[in-house]
């Protein structure tokens, strides 16, 4: 199995940002870690904090992956683009959240593209995205 882990905007600066919310590790270090737990599922990790870029991303991984974990960050509650490229690819997505954002700001209680993911995990710090991986790989084992 092969699973992209995609990350939206400024979560570039995951270890330096807000640590109170996103905490002290960055993405690279927390990234290695999770190819030494799945040691047997190719991981690749693309990070942009362009919209299209994003979208370009998610068309390209339709073709060579078997998921995304995707971390679509603000883009989560303001993007029907990348809403729309979720629900044109035949690739199960996982959307993810390092905070539970039911917890934080109005705003971040809106997510215009979970109806089109296969489900949503939040509030688990990065530890969201090993359960996203999880979730792929328990769905591509059940095809």
């Amino acid at each position: 199995m092969k699973f992209l882990i995609l990350n939206g905007p400024n979560l570039n600066l995951l270890g330096t940002r807000e640590k109170s919310i996103y905490g002290a590790e960055s993405f690279d270090v927390y990234f290695d870690d999770l190819k030494l737990k799945f040691p047997n599922i190719i991981l690749d990790y693309f990070q942009n904090n362009i919209e299209g870029e994003i979208i370009n991303k998610i068309h390209e991984a339709r073709l060579s992956y078997d998921g995304i974990v995707l971390n679509a960050a603000a883009y989560t509650h303001t993007s029907v683009a990348i809403r729309d490229a979720i629900s044109a690819v035949d690739l199960p997505i996982v959307e993810v959240h390092i905070s539970n954002v039911h917890k934080r700001e109005s705003f971040r209680h809106v997510s215009l593209i979970s109806s089109s993911c296969v489900g949503v995990i939040a509030g688990f710090g990065l530890d969201s995205y090993r359960l996203g991986i999880e979730a792929l790989t328990k769905i591509n084992h059940d095809k």
